[in-house]
């Protein structure tokens, strides 16, 4: 067995390990990143989810190597698409033109562009990224850990690296379970935290927010792209949950906000060649290239992503279950989204009248890298959580709990910004969207540091925030924040002989780490006064 040795080791290739990677790098730390797919960039990339951001993020509420991701992106369009004039020069243009984001765009774009920032330091083997592995086990000394063993899916060979830091940046929070650190999985209780929006009575470690297989898709008006029945699809077309409006295959959903049923379509009434958008229409929400920014003929077609209700999939968890039970859930997941399509494609009402279903819908497995054409890997919500020093709490950034209050909880250890509601999808216990009202909000370093493991981090969704938390924590450039912050408290506990929980317990530490951050970094550590106190 290979052993190897680092500055700072980064278990899984996501968005918060991105910026991790790059903050260590940039202070002058080496770096080994493992990642499960041949995709670094997680959300971004691999799941195939295109940004969601706060309403200022072209101006504020990112890190400055985020907002250099966001211009690296428009800037490869620029570079290598023929764009017309109108699009080549619109400042903050967004390529996909879809609501959901100012930056809708290709996964593999996303990917080209986290490749162009950190080719300097992969030249210089500065850093190393280690695709198709996973961790299969830790070593670890009382409240340290001391190495990690990551094994090769292709080829089962293993290869064990220590490092002074480890980063926990996987989607699911796998070495915090690996290496015995305190966590949390599932739905806390009122009765824990105290939240509003918390389960009554006994927690609930099983209900966990439902996770979602993307794919992308054009549409060839006139053409024939169905795809053969998948075979769960007599089971998913018949399945209704009791607190869901309608069928799952259906055009129906409940309100995440209000809980009634709405009715979409995937192209307004009005359909025509170039979707124009409209009420009731899907098509517009994370469309990733808008052929209107072309010349005519130069796509045949929008690229849309499906990312919607309909393929929530919530019948079984992926944290504490067996491994039997987690496979299952993956395998209904992507069984899900494959018979949305062909429901789609064969039998959906259409808003122009003509009888029943899409079949020129084209699934995309170019788009999104692989062959079936789902993406890479599955779009997780909600992840295991470190039982921190500081847990964030809905009283502590929800408008509803904060009653009295015009703005979250200002934290005098920040590391970090973020805006988004309190967005909780559909869980595995059966219980709907809770989703609600949250002030511009502080990522607190004692959220990233666990109570007893001393150089271990977490830096995606596992840091110390709670299930209701989490869903606001959970957004791309908050991970990408959190991440980043990790990798650098990471370096400077090195280059001052410390702990994490010395930089955020000792005035003087915690003072100099956060002008690294600030002045160094360029991660803002608070927002603005016309921000602050507008609740999304």
């Amino acid at each position: 067995m290979k052993e190897r040795n680092t500055d700072i080791l980064i278990v899984g290739g996501g968005t918060g390990a991105i910026g991790a990677a790059l903050a260590a790098l940039r202070l002058g730390k080496s770096v080994i990143m493992s990642e499960e797919t041949d995709w670094i960039g997680g959300q971004l990339t691999a799941q195939a989810v295109p940004p969601d951001e706060n309403p200022w993020v072209d101006q504020c509420g990112a890190t400055a190597t985020y907002m250099r991701f966001s211009d690296g992106v428009r800037d490869y369009y620029r570079r290598n698409y023929p764009l017309t004039e109108k699009a080549r020069y619109t400042m903050n243009w967004n390529p996909g033109q879809g609501n959901v984001s100012r930056l809708c765009h290709e996964p593999r774009i996303g990917l080209a562009v986290i490749e162009e920032m950190l080719a300097p330091y992969r030249s210089s083997m500065q850093l190393d990224i280690l695709l198709y592995h996973i961790p299969v086990a830790a070593e670890t000394d009382g409240d340290r850990v001391l190495a990690v063993t990551l094994e090769d899916t292709r080829t089962g060979d293993q290869v064990v690296i220590s490092a002074p830091y480890i980063l926990d940046a996987t989607e699911l929070g796998d070495l915090l379970e690996l290496a015995d650190v305190e966590s949390i999985i599932g739905a806390e209780s009122q009765a824990q935290t105290g939240e509003l929006h918390a389960v009554e009575g006994d927690p609930l470690p099983l209900d966990q927010q439902s996770i979602s297989w993307c794919f992308a898709v054009d549409h060839l008006e006139g053409e024939d792209h169905t795809i053969d029945k998948p075979k769960d699809y007599d089971f998913w077309r018949e399945y209704k949950a009791d607190f869901w409006p309608d069928k799952q295959l259906s055009w129906y959903y409940s309100s995440p906000q209000t809980l009634e049923p709405v009715h979409r379509q995937i192209f307004h009434a009005d359909f025509r060649h170039r979707y124009t958008g409209g009420p009731g229409d899907l098509w517009h929400f994370r469309r990733i290239l808008y052929e209107g920014h072309y010349p005519d003929g130069a796509f045949p077609s929008d690229i849309t992503l499906v990312n919607w209700p309909m393929i929530d999939y919530w019948l079984k968890p992926l944290l504490g279950v067996t491994e039997d039970v987690k496979q299952a859930a993956l395998r209904e997941c992507k069984q899900l989204s494959f018979s949305f399509l062909y429901w789609m494609q064969t039998e959906a009402p259409r808003s122009d009248g003509k009888c029943y279903g899409y079949p020129g819908l084209r699934l995309r497995p170019d788009i999104v890298g692989t062959t079936d054409g789902m993406a890479k890997y599955v779009y997780v919500r909600e992840a295991r959580r470190i039982l921190a020093e500081f847990t964030v709490l809905e009283a502590h950034v929800g408008v509803q709990q904060r009653e009295g209050f015009d703005a979250a909880e200002q934290f005098d250890d920040s590391v970090g910004i973020g805006s988004y509601r309190i967005d909780l999808h559909p869980s595995t216990g059966l219980r709907n969207y809770i989703d609600i009202s949250c002030y511009p909000f502080q990522i607190p370093l004692g959220s990233l540091i666990p109570q007893r493991v001393e150089n271990l981090l977490p830096a995606c969704k596992n840091l110390g925030v709670t299930h209701i938390t989490n869903g606001c924590y959970r957004l791309h450039p908050v991970e990408w924040n959190i991440g980043e912050s990790a990798g650098a408290l990471a370096a400077y506990s090195l280059d001052k002989s410390l702990t994490p929980r010395q930089v955020r317990n000792t005035e003087s530490h915690l003072r100099d780490f956060q002008c690294l951050l600030k002045d160094e970094l360029g991660v803002p550590l608070d927002w603005p006064p016309y921000a602050r106190t507008t609740a999304r």
